[in-house]
């Protein structure tokens, strides 16, 4: 609707409601146009405030966000670093765990090995004092053919 069937619209209301004709040229009519006028600018006013009050709510939405992503980073990196921490740890106490076994493992083998070498040692040297007895036994006996005549 213009302006003029708003008036229109108007005079006929009033005429209506209360009884009273007014014409286009009526001071109270005045009140009407200055009310809508007003009106009109208030509503540009708002309009333009609250176009600004979005802007701001975006900013603000974007500069939260960037916050938002750049304390997320620093948790991530801070358990990143926490779980490389955990890990050498556990790497580490592994390792340990591992040698120990490997050590044990070597150790149990040595002596089954050992055994068997002192074994063979024993008879080397059984062997080696049965050899020197026979050596003894028969130098003895060549000893007593010569000089006994035997």
């Amino acid at each position: 609707m213009n302006e003029d069937s708003e008036l229109e619209e108007l005079i006929k209301e009033i005429a209506v409601k209360h009884g009273i004709a007014l014409s286009r040229d009526d001071p109270i009519l005045i009140l009407q146009t200055l009310n809508n006028r007003l009106l009109q600018a208030s509503q540009k006013a708002q309009q333009a405030l609250l176009d600004q009050y979005k802007a701001e709510l975006e900013d603000l939405s974007q500069r939260w966000s960037a916050d938002a992503k750049e304390i997320a980073e620093r948790i991530l990196n801070a358990s990143l670093d926490a779980s490389i921490v955990a890990m050498e740890r556990l790497m580490q106490s592994s390792a340990k765990e591992m040698v120990t076994t490997i050590k044990a493992e070597i150790d149990a083998s040595l002596n089954r090995i050992n055994r068997p070498i002192k074994d063979t040692k024993r008879i080397g040297l059984m062997n080696l004092a049965a050899s020197c007895i026979t050596f003894l036994a028969e130098a003895l006996f060549i000893w007593a053919k010569t000089h006994l005549n035997i």
